[in-house]
């Protein structure tokens, strides 16, 4: 049986969250990691018990990995994705793929020119909602689709001061700036995972931030980003309406931060802040779905205060752990993954691993490709010029397909699982 060397890049918080998956998974014959942090470097290494430890992205790239998982600075992930597969790695990305559209332009054609693969790893895409969602409307009783609402609603409060600082250093403000806009696949995805469609233009409005910590304003970071919250209205291509919801200073402090209603000519889902899920249909038919999508929490208060003196406060977060809804469809994950109590995400942490490793060494096309990166992260970069030009409406570029003679792991997921 085919195995392959994986490379973390960045041991934070997340990017040890994934660390016992990868060590179980039964296609993976070693894990390295690389870190710009010696300390920390050496704290992971040791925990985990892994011999091979870099200080840089550049020098894991030149080692004998075949494959490297990017957890660096959301700035970064572009660039460093570029310069993997440059060096003839398969890579995964942590959201967002790029920061440009030069940079998702350079990865696609890097990826068709090497053959090699890529995959954006987008948690949103394995919550139990986006995946609820994509049944009801695959089986037609959605309808056609007509609206939907993606938000992510993160105060900056809530861990993201923590993991700025704590990567940043003494520059961290200038990063944590980063406009909203710049990280909407986790919104988007849901809303066009669901319907297969893109997004065609935009108009977009930004809220001038008024914070004191001055992160969020003209000078005060590597943009010149003025806004914290940023709204977007889209067209998509199968004649849909979405709006995107981007913010980062909002009295929000309950359920998922991550939030997805979708209405169709036939049926409707809605999300609340509580976390309570339901699904509406044309002939007054209500019902309550939380059964279906409900994930059991999998650590305590206690535990999760007592992992963060541990690690230093390092953006440590409870959706770090997690467990599986009754909808996850666990039954395509080795037997060896189902059983590491470690996922995180909403239960996506497992899924997203399993579709990686598994594209990579059968050589299939993952779910989350470039050409679907792209679709999920493209429209937030435009809807930030729209945000800069007060709201004026803009045409989001079309990244185009895979290759039409490319294989789909999605449609062979239950066949490369037996005898794992």
């Amino acid at each position: 049986m085919k195995q392959i060397k994986l490379g973390i890049i960045g041991v934070g918080a997340f990017g040890t969250s994934f660390i016992h998956v990868l060590k179980a998974h039964p296609l993976v014959e070693e894990l390295y990691i690389a870190d710009v942090l010696p300390d920390r470097l050496r704290h992971v290494a040791e925990k985990h018990t892994i011999k091979h430890t870099f200080d840089s992205m550049e020098a894991i790239c030149a080692s004998d990995v075949d494959a490297v998982l990017i957890f660096a600075q959301r700035h970064l992930h572009g660039p460093m994705a570029i310069h993997a597969l440059k060096q003839g790695k398969h890579v995964y990305s942590s959201v967002p793929a790029g920061c440009t559209l030069e940079e998702l332009t350079e990865i696609r054609d890097l990826v068709q020119q090497t053959g090699l693969t890529y995959m954006m790893g987008e948690t949103s895409y394995y919550y139990p909602a986006a995946i609820f969602c994509r049944q009801k409307f695959r089986s037609g009783d959605m309808g056609h689709f007509v609206y939907g609402e993606g938000e992510y609603l993160h105060d900056m409060l809530h861990g993201f001061y923590d993991a700025f600082q704590n990567s940043g250093g003494p520059n961290w403000k200038q990063v944590a700036g980063v406009p909203p806009m710049f990280y909407p696949t986790h919104s988007v995805s849901m809303i066009l995972s669901v319907t297969g469609a893109r997004m065609t233009d935009v108009s977009c409005l930004g809220y001038r931030d008024r914070h004191e910590d001055g992160i969020f304003r003209e000078g005060g970071n590597l943009w010149d980003n003025p806004f914290s919250n940023e709204t977007a209205l889209f067209r998509c291509s199968d004649g849909g309406m979405a709006r995107v919801n981007e913010f980062r200073r909002i009295g929000v402090g309950s359920g998922n931060s991550v939030r997805l209603s979708m209405m169709g000519t036939l049926g409707a889902f809605e999300q609340q802040a509580d976390d309570h899920h339901c699904w509406t249909t044309l002939d007054h038919n209500l019902e309550d779905v939380n059964e279906e999508v409900f994930i059991p929490p999998t650590i305590t208060p206690e535990v999760l205060a007592e992992l963060r003196q541990e690690q230093g406060g390092q953006g440590i977060m409870d959706d770090f752990f997690s467990s599986y809804a009754k909808i996850h469809p666990v039954e395509r994950l080795p037997q060896a993954v189902r059983e590491v109590q470690h996922n995180g995400h909403y239960g996506s942490h497992h899924f997203l691993m399993d579709d990686f490793i598994k594209s990579c060494v059968f050589d299939m096309m993952p779910i989350v490709n470039i050409w679907e990166a792209a679709k999920y992260n493209a429209p937030g970069l435009v809807a930030h010029e729209s945000t800069l030009a007060d709201g004026v409406r803009i045409e989001v570029p079309d990244f185009g397909a895979p290759p039409a003679d490319c294989t789909f792991l999605e449609d062979h997921l239950m066949e490369v699982n037996e005898g794992l």
